[in-house]
C-alpha cells in the first residue's frame, strides 16, 4: 500500500510539473461529455430542404405536431378540447387576414401562418360576417336599383340571410372535408403527397373568404361591369392563396390528377363568388302582366305592376 501511495504522488508531481511548464495545455476528463458543435448539423442540411421538411411534416414539424397533440389531448366531448381551436390573439388573426389578402408568390400560407397554431376563430367570424354582408348588401342593391319607381315597395328579404349562411358555411366545411379526404387517399398511393390536417384546410379556406367581405360591400354599385371586375380581382387574390397552398400537396402526384385537383379547387371557388353575385345582386327583375280593371263607364284601366 505504501508503494502504491508513493507511486500516485509521483504521478501527481509529474502532472503538476507539466502544467507549470505549459499552462495552456488542455486536459480531458472522463466525466465531461464530448460536445458536438451546434452548427455541424446545420452544415449537413441542404439549402432549401427546411421548407420541404416543413411541408412534408418531418424534423421540426414532427415536434410541432407532437406538441400540438399534447396540447389537444383533452377528450373531444369536453369544452377544453374545442377551446384550443380558438386560442389565438388579435395579432395572429390580423397576420393571417393580411396573408390571405396580400399573398406572397412562392410562399405557403399553411407554413407561414397556420401550422404553428391552426384556429377556427377567424374562419367562423369571417364566414359569419360574409353572410350578413352579402344579405344586407343584396337588399340594399335591390333597393337602389328600384329607387324612384312609384310602383316599387321595398320589403326586406330576410330569407337571404339563411340562404347565404347555408351556402357559405357548407362551402367552408364540406369542400375542405372532401379535399382532406382526397389528400388522405392520395397519400396512401403516393408517398410524397403532403399531409394537411382537416383543421389546417378549414383554416385556409376560411381566411381565403375574407376578400369577399369588402367585395360584397362594393357590389352595391349598380354597374355590372364594376361588379364583374371586382369578382375577377377577388378570385385572383383568394384563388392564388389556395393554389400556392395546395399545389405543393399534389405536385408529386400524377400530372393530370394534380392539375385536375387544382382546377377543381379554383372552379368551386369561382362558382361560389359568381353564384352569390348572380343570386343576391344580379337577380332578374320579374315583370308580371298588368291587370285589366274594368271601369264603370265601359272603359278599361290598365295598371302597371312589377
Amino acid at each position: 500500500i505504501t508503494c502504491l501511495v508513493m507511486y500516485l504522488f509521483a504521478e501527481f508531481d509529474d502532472a503538476a510539473n507539466l502544467l507549470a511548464a505549459n499552462p495552456d495545455a488542455t486536459t480531458i476528463s472522463i466525466d465531461e461529455p464530448v460536445e458536438i458543435p451546434k452548427n455541424q448539423h446545420s452544415r449537413l442540411q441542404e439549402p432549401g430542404r427546411e421548407e420541404d421538411d416543413e411541408l412534408l411534416g418531418t424534423d421540426d414539424s414532427d415536434k410541432t405536431e407532437l406538441l400540438a397533440g399534447q396540447k389537444k389531448s383533452a377528450p373531444f366531448w369536453t369544452f377544453e378540447y374545442y377551446q384550443t381551436f380558438f386560442d389565438v390573439d388579435t395579432y395572429q388573426v390580423l397576420d393571417r387576414i393580411k396573408g390571405s389578402v396580400f399573398p406572397v408568390p412562392g410562399k405557403n400560407f399553411v407554413r407561414l401562418y397556420v401550422r404553428s397554431n391552426p384556429d377556427l376563430y377567424g374562419p367562423f367570424w369571417i364566414c359569419a360576417t360574409l353572410v350578413f354582408t352579402i344579405a344586407v348588401s343584396g337588399n340594399l342593391s335591390n333597393f337602389f336599383i328600384h329607387l324612384g319607381k312609384p310602383t316599387y315597395h321595398y320589403v326586406p328579404e330576410f330569407r337571404k340571410v339563411s340562404i347565404a349562411a347555408t351556402t357559405i358555411y357548407a362551402y367552408a366545411w364540406l369542400v375542405p372535408l372532401a379535399l382532406w379526404g382526397f389528400l388522405m387517399w392520395r397519400n396512401s398511393k403516393v408517398m410524397n403527397i403532403v399531409s394537411y390536417s382537416f383543421l389546417e384546410i378549414v383554416c385556409v379556406y376560411g381566411y381565403s373568404l375574407f376578400i369577399y367581405i369588402p367585395t360584397a360591400i362594393l357590389w352595391i354599385i349598380p354597374q355590372k361591369v364594376v361588379r364583374w371586375v371586382l369578382v375577377v380581382f377577388s378570385l385572383c387574390l383568394s384563388g392564388s392563396v389556395l393554389v400556392m397552398t395546395f399545389w405543393p400537396a399534389v405536385r408529386d402526384d400524377n400530372r393530370r390528377i394534380a392539375v385536375a385537383t387544382v382546377a377543381a379547387i379554383l372552379l368551386l371557388h369561382a362558382l361560389l363568388a359568381v353564384g352569390c353575385l348572380a343570386y343576391f345582386f344580379d337577380a332578374p327583375e320579374l315583370d308580371f302582366p298588368a291587370p285589366v280593371i274594368p271601369a264603370h263607364n265601359g272603359t278599361t284601366v290598365v295598371t302597371k305592376s312589377h
